[in-house]
């Protein structure tokens, strides 16, 4: 079983925002994976879809414990599912990568983005396969002087939104290969 997550912030106000390109990451994938709606979960903090690809049960979630809080939910249905860590693969917004690239890592540390440290944080491991879609920060695109929480708040603006349609794609793309083929075959064809 794979436990795919996404981070972002729950609420209409965070919808289009650079912060929540991993829900909205989620929710491609599961369009492509074929598998059921997401319904929301009081009890595991997290919206839920739950199916079947490639002969394998997949579970995808989008905490709805805010950022910061993201691994509490991560935590709850590994436990309930009984995922092994390296069977967690988690998908957020990274300033550091220009806009438009993915980068696939099987471990490492957090950096500096606070929602994946809760994550390592509640699962005890760095062991955890890690999908980060660049969201540029420092200069390409923005301004390189800025307060980066204002920068991941703010929405895409519409000339982005191709870039973000084609990476949030290649995400999707990396996922299924990876769940056919492996993450190494993932990382070599996707990963910049």
């Amino acid at each position: 079983m794979k436990l795919i997550v996404g981070l972002g912030n729950p609420g209409a106000e965070y919808i289009r925002t650079r912060h929540n390109v991993g829900f909205i990451a989620m929710d491609m994938l599961r369009e492509r994976l074929k598998i059921s709606d997401f319904r929301n979960e009081s009890k595991f903090r997290c919206e839920i879809a739950r199916g079947e690809f490639n002969g394998g049960k997949i579970v995808l979630i989008k905490p709805q414990t805010f950022m910061n809080l993201s691994g509490e939910a991560v935590l709850l249905v590994k436990q309930f599912y009984k995922v092994q860590s390296n069977d967690v693969w988690v998908v957020f917004d990274d300033v550091d990568l220009p806009l438009g690239k993915v980068r696939i890592r099987e471990d490492g540390s957090a950096g500096t983005h606070n929602g994946l440290k809760s994550v390592l944080l509640n699962l005890g491991t760095e062991k955890v396969k890690r999908f980060r879609l660049g969201v540029e920060s420092r200069g390409e695109t923005s301004p390189k002087q800025q307060d980066t929480s204002s920068f991941v708040l703010s929405p895409f603006r519409s000339e982005e939104m191709p870039e973000v349609r084609e990476m949030v794609t290649n995400f999707t793309e990396s996922v299924v290969l990876a769940l056919k083929k492996g993450i190494e075959e993932a990382k070599n064809k996707y990963s910049s």
